[in-house]
């Protein structure tokens, strides 16, 4: 194999893979090509238009999976940012991700794509939803911690209730923390958020959103792009006593979150807060479905539009699990990607 290479006509994209909280983020690397905006939502909007092809193929079959999560790196957009990203499912391309900011943080810290030699490197990273602040915490060569402030998050919708065909009347309260989440109670479902469960996690999640999406408007007050129902988060006690809860999110196309869901924890940390259920400065841990756990914060109040929200902080740790050389053949007919 060292003599061999691919040949010319072959297209080759490269990526660095690791996970947060046991949810994947393969990161672009190379063999991409430039992505133009002035803006990260307007490289967003290219990238949908003209990059598609590449999101399946490297998310979808057969060199990802239904729940495979990536992204792509882009030049900063802000004067002091430090990169940009635009982020990658099974159904398209996210505004925000919180398990991919720790992720991609540690990644890039570690590897030296970004050298920082500070024991508490920050990095400004430019999301389609704004401004991410990570703060890492390095011991020697590893980063041990990663903490974000995210976007400003707020409640959209408290106590809503929508008719579901089989189910009956389902409450749910609708949260923004970089994406639209609605969220219910486990317990009024009769299920454990546990992995014997996912099917059924997946199939009520489902119904759930789209149940919402056509009963309810949802519009950003800023931002049209970010307008939309993202998933469903179902929220729930926790396995270990000493940890605020446990939830599982289900998003894009039936795709279910390893982690607990950084962007869901944001949307949490507004939640909660205006349910007077935590304090400003109050740390909450949130298990996943594999008792992985993030660390919520709601830091400082703030105002978004016509909404009262927090500024929210989400820790987490992650870990590199490979470097990928990735080939599309041209005459492959499934060089695209499909999905089963």
């Amino acid at each position: 194999m060292k003599n061999w290479s691919p040949p010319s006509v072959w297209n080759t994209i490269t990526t660095i893979d690791a996970h947060a909280g046991g949810e994947p983020l393969r990161i672009l690397t190379g063999g991409l090509p430039p992505i133009p905006g002035k803006t990260i939502l307007e490289k967003r909007r290219y990238a949908q238009d003209h990059l598609d092809h590449i999101r399946t193929a490297l998310m979808w079959e057969p060199r990802g999976h239904a729940d495979m999560y990536g992204c792509i790196l882009t030049e900063p957009v802000t004067p002091d940012g430090d990169l940009g990203v635009l982020f990658l499912h099974n159904a398209g391309f996210s505004t925000m991700c919180g398990h991919a900011i720790i992720a991609l943080t540690t990644v890039m810290l570690e590897t030296g794509m970004i050298p920082e030699a500070e024991e508490k490197p920050i990095l400004k990273i430019d999301s389609p939803a704004g401004r991410v602040t990570a703060r890492a915490t390095r011991q020697q060569d590893r980063i041990v911690n990663v903490s974000f402030h995210n976007v400003p998050s707020f409640v959209y919708a408290k106590d809503q209730e929508v008719e579901i065909p089989d189910m009956g009347r389902v409450r749910y309260d609708v949260a923004y923390g970089g994406a639209f989440y609605a969220f219910c109670r486990a317990e009024e479902f009769g299920f454990r958020l546990i992995p014997e469960e996912i099917s059924r996690l997946i199939d009520t999640g489902m119904r759930i959103k789209k149940a919402v999406q056509e009963s309810l408007t949802i519009t950003h007050p800023f931002e049209e792009d970010l307008g939309f129902l993202y998933g469903t988060i179902f929220y729930g006690p926790p396995v270990n006593p000493s940890h605020f809860s446990r939830n599982v999110c289900i998003f894009a196309e039936g795709e279910v979150d390893r982690s607990p869901t950084g962007t869901g924890v944001s949307a949490r940390a507004a939640l909660h807060f205006a349910r007077n259920e935590i304090t400003l400065d109050q740390p909450f841990e949130v298990e996943s479905v594999l008792g992985s756990c993030f660390t919520g914060k709601a830091m400082e109040k703030t105002q978004i539009g016509p909404f009262e929200g927090v500024i929210p902080e989400v820790s987490g740790d992650a870990y590199i699990t490979g470097r990928h050389e990735f080939f599309l053949y041209p005459d492959d007919p499934l060089a695209q990607g499909f999905l089963l």
